[in-house]
C-alpha cells in the first residue's frame, strides 16, 4: 500500500515543499474563479437583487407607506453586511462542490500523490476558496454606497477583514461537508439544509430582539451571526447609532453586550475547530 505522507527531509526543506503545494492548490482555487466569469456574474446577482430590490422594498415597508424616509435607510444599512455574507456564499460552496469533483474524476488521487501533506492540500483549497470569496463580497462593497455605507478606506479596510473571516468559516464547513459525504448527490443536499438555515438564521433580515425564543437561540448557535453583527459595530461606529434604534440592537448573551472583538474571536474558534476536524477526516478518509 502507498503511502501519502512525505519522505523524511530537512526541516526548511520539507516546509518549502509544503509552502509551494499550498500556494499551487490556492492558486488553481483562484485560476478557476477567474476564468469562470459566467459563474461569478450569475453569483453576484443573487445578493445584488436581495438588496437593492426585496430589500429597498422591505425598507419601504419598515418606513411606512409614505417612502423610504430615516427608518428606510437605516434598514438598509442593517441588511447590507448580512448580503456581503451572502456574496461569500457561492465562491465557498463551490470548494466543498471541487472536492467532491476531483474525488470523482481522480484528481484528487493524483494531488495526494504528492510528498506533502494532506492537511497542507486542504488548507490551500480552503484559503483559495476564501480569496475568491472575499473578492466576490467585495464587489457587492463597492456598491455601499447605494445601502448608505461611506466610502471611507479605514471603514472599507475593517469591513473586509470581517469579510474574510466570514469566507473563511463558510469555505472550512463546506470542505468538512465535502469531506464527510463523498457522493455528489447528496453534498448537494447537505449544503442545502446547510447553508439555507445558517444564511437565514445569522440575523441577516430581523434583528435578534424581535425574533420568537426559539429563533433567537438557534440564531446565537450560529457562527456567522457574530460576522454579521460584528460588521454592524463597524458601521454603526463610522455613522454612528441612530438614536431610538430598535434593529441595530447589538447580540447579547444572558443580558451581556458581547463585544465585537468577542464575537470575531468565537467565529476564528470556530473556524480553527473546524479545519482541524476537517483536516482529521481529510488525513485519514479523502
Amino acid at each position: 500500500m502507498t503511502t501519502t505522507e512525505p519522505a523524511p527531509q530537512r526541516l526548511p526543506h520539507r516546509l518549502a515543499a509544503e509552502w509551494r503545494a499550498g500556494r499551487m492548490v490556492w492558486r488553481r482555487e483562484v485560476i478557476r474563479f477567474v476564468r469562470s466569469r459566467t459563474q461569478v456574474l450569475v453569483s453576484l446577482l443573487q445578493p445584488l437583487l436581495f438588496l437593492y430590490v426585496l430589500g429597498i422594498g422591505l425598507s419601504r415597508l419598515v418606513a411606512g407607506s409614505g417612502g423610504g424616509g430615516p427608518a428606510g435607510r437605516e434598514y438598509l444599512l442593517f441588511l447590507f453586511p448580512g448580503v456581503l455574507v451572502m456574496a461569500a456564499q457561492g465562491p465557498a460552496v463551490s470548494v466543498g462542490a471541487s472536492i467532491v469533483w476531483d474525488r470523482s474524476s481522480g484528481f484528487l488521487r493524483e494531488m495526494l500523490a504528492a510528498p506533502v501533506l494532506r492537511g497542507t492540500l486542504l488548507l490551500g483549497k480552503c484559503l483559495g476558496g476564501a480569496t475568491v470569496a472575499t473578492a466576490q463580497g467585495a464587489v457587492v462593497l463597492l456598491t455601499a454606497g447605494l445601502a448608505g455605507v461611506p466610502y471611507r478606506v479605514d471603514l472599507f479596510a475593517l469591513l473586509i477583514g470581517e469579510l474574510v473571516l466570514a469566507a473563511l468559516a463558510m469555505t472550512v464547513l463546506t470542505a468538512l461537508a465535502a469531506v464527510v459525504v463523498r457522493r455528489a448527490q447528496a453534498f448537494n443536499t447537505v449544503l442545502t439544509v446547510l447553508f439555507t438555515p445558517l444564511i437565514f438564521l445569522s440575523g441577516l433580515m430581523f434583528p435578534i430582539s424581535a425574533m420568537p425564543p426559539w429563533m433567537a437561540a438557534l440564531t446565537l448557535a450560529n457562527p456567522l451571526t457574530y460576522v454579521v453583527d460584528g460588521m454592524r459595530h463597524t458601521i454603526a461606529a463610522h455613522l454612528g447609532t441612530p438614536a431610538g434604534s430598535t434593529i441595530f440592537t447589538p447580540v447579547t448573551w444572558a443580558g451581556w453586550q458581547v463585544p465585537a472583538p468577542v464575537e470575531l474571536a468565537t467565529v476564528l474558534a470556530f473556524t480553527t475547530a473546524t479545519l482541524l476536524l476537517a483536516a482529521h477526516h481529510f488525513t485519514r478518509r479523502p
